[in-house]
């Protein structure tokens, strides 16, 4: 049998990205995937983790990978909308307004703790990420391409928190679960500080591009010709429609739920070498797809249900296609 990443160097480049990463962050290869997948739909990501499992290096390592833009934004209770998206400034020299860019003008933006912001900054940039453009002064600017959002929250700290409504929260392709590293991957970043690494330096590491824009525009175009039968396409809907029906939770999944799905399956599929959707591609990003899409009625939260058991109650319970 032929090698998929043989016959189609696209899709090799992207694996490549794993090995490149790892110089820099130990054990997160899961993670990494679900950015791909969600720089390969055009789509934001929620990443969710305790402090000090590297989710700032991540980002900035991926970046560097892929030779693109990255900028951070340390999301605080007195930032401005204008602090995100730019703003008209006064030029002394030539006595007029002139736009200054905001950190949204890149490929990679990390809005860190996104929820310590008030709403009318949330507002302002989840704006950006839909429309993918700002508007001051009535003058549309277009931001690059690619961009996503890859936003961060804390789990367990939620004093002076702005959460995410669930209006906004349906925004985000992905939300992505930052783990803990196990004993062997922890020990790994012990090594690498004794060494001498440095996380500012990722060039110091070894952390080099190893694909592009171009490669991931070649990508999209390949992602968009997977090919998806029409049980499968039911399926996605049933899954969706299943977890509105669920006592436990008292929102389930949007339409849009279901169209991220469809998108996310079709780009596993290609990233793992399918030129059509299985169920299993479907299983697969049905987690990170769809858990920040469900609410949980406040009588099973005090019960302690999690929402990852309950979609894996739907996908155990909803017929797979065969």
């Amino acid at each position: 049998m032929a090698d998929p990443l043989a016959a189609d160097p696209a899709r090799a480049t992207l694996h490549r990205l794993r090995a490149e990463v790892a110089k820099a962050v130990v054990g997160q290869d899961a993670v990494v995937a679900g950015l791909v997948v969600a720089l390969l739909c055009r789509g934001h990501v929620l990443l969710e983790g305790v402090p000090g499992v590297a989710k700032t290096l991540l980002v900035r390592t991926l970046a560097a990978a892929l030779d693109l833009t990255a900028r951070r934004v340390q999301f605080t209770p007195d930032l401005m909308p204008g602090d995100v998206t730019g703003s008209m400034v006064f030029d002394s020299r030539t006595a007029a307004f002139t736009f200054r860019e905001g950190p949204v003008f890149t490929n990679l933006l990390l809005a860190d703790e996104i929820n310590r912001t008030p709403p009318k900054t949330q507002s302002a940039l989840l704006e950006v990420m839909e429309e993918r453009q700002v508007t001051v002064e009535g003058e549309r600017r277009g931001l690059p391409d690619p961009f996503i959002v890859v936003a961060t929250q804390n789990p367990v700290e939620y004093e002076g928190t702005y959460p995410l409504p669930e209006a906004q929260l349906d925004r985000f392709l992905l939300k992505l679960t930052v783990p803990l590293p196990n004993r062997d991957e922890e020990l790994g970043v012990l090594r690498a500080h004794h060494a001498g690494f440095d996380p500012s330096d990722l060039a110091g590491a070894g952390v080099g591009p190893v694909a592009g824009a171009a490669d991931l525009a070649t990508a999209r175009a390949a992602v968009s010709r997977v090919h998806i039968a029409e049980p499968l396409l039911g399926y996605v809907v049933d899954l969706c429609r299943a977890t509105r029906a669920v006592p436990a939770l008292e929102l389930g999944a949007s339409p849009r739920g279901a169209t991220g799905l469809l998108g996310a399956a079709k780009a596993w599929a290609w990233l793992s070498g399918h030129d059509h959707v299985v169920p299993d591609d479907v299983k697969a990003m049905a987690r990170p797809t769809l858990r920040h899409r469900l609410r949980l009625r406040p009588e099973a939260e005090l019960e302690g249900v999690a929402v990852d058991s309950v979609l894996d109650t739907v996908l155990a319970t909803v017929p797979t296609p065969r």
